[in-house]
């Protein structure tokens, strides 16, 4: 079947630890199910990913959306009467600036799209039993967009791979506008490097106060 692709040519974020932010993360790490507890690792196991985006942005939007208020409280807050003058802030600790930095690649290859029609299609149809079994009534869009389970995005992951795509592409959950690869082992990167990561980086502040979260 003709699936939905895109030939990735371009340049590449990604926020990894020191000393290198395109070092995959060691086998010895994995968890007891093989994946790293990512949403486009390979559920056998065999197979390494990396995440990276088109945007720095949409880097620093991805990984410090952990650390967003809870929605609980805003609620709360929001359901109170009169002028809501506090803000509630979630707090990110300065370690996790100090420990990363930003990685920069130019990306090659051919990656699917796997938010696409065709796609979304194709994998209804062959991982109708796994949705069954997990107690997903129907593998859709919304249900590829979620964070839980992981399991099906990491099926999708697995059949990309076997049909010989470099990885998937896919836009954030946290918004449409911000352009995210899942990379495949071995990684078709050219050129990558790291660079440190600065408290005033503009991206890193934006990212921040769409979030509503503070620097400790």
């Amino acid at each position: 079947m003709e699936v939905d692709s895109l030939r990735a040519e371009g340049p590449v974020f990604r926020p990894g630890r020191r000393p290198d932010a395109w070092q995959p993360p060691d086998w010895l790490l994995a968890q007891s199910d093989g994946t790293f507890g990512n949403r486009f690792d390979d559920p056998d196991g065999y197979y390494r990913v990396l995440d990276a985006s088109s945007q720095r942005l949409a880097c620093f939007i991805e990984t410090l959306a952990r650390f967003r208020p809870d929605l609980t409280l805003l609620a709360e807050l929001n359901g109170t009467d009169g002028e809501n003058d506090f803000l509630p802030l979630g707090t990110l600790p300065r370690e996790w600036l100090a420990g990363r930095m930003m990685g920069e690649a130019t990306l090659h290859g051919i990656f699917a799209d796997i938010y696409a029609a065709a796609w979304v299609g194709l994998l209804r149809r062959t991982l109708a039993a796994e949705a069954l079994r997990l107690g997903i009534r129907d593998v859709d869009m919304s249900m590829l967009e979620r964070a839980e389970p992981r399991r099906i995005t990491q099926l999708a992951s697995r059949q990309a791979y076997r049909m010989g795509f470099a990885g998937a592409f896919y836009r954030s959950r946290y918004g449409h506008s911000l352009e995210n690869w899942a990379i495949f082992e071995p990684f078709p990167l050219e050129n990558p490097k790291s660079e440190d990561l600065s408290v005033d980086d503009l991206d890193f502040l934006e990212a921040l106060r769409i979030h509503g979260v503070r620097l400790a």
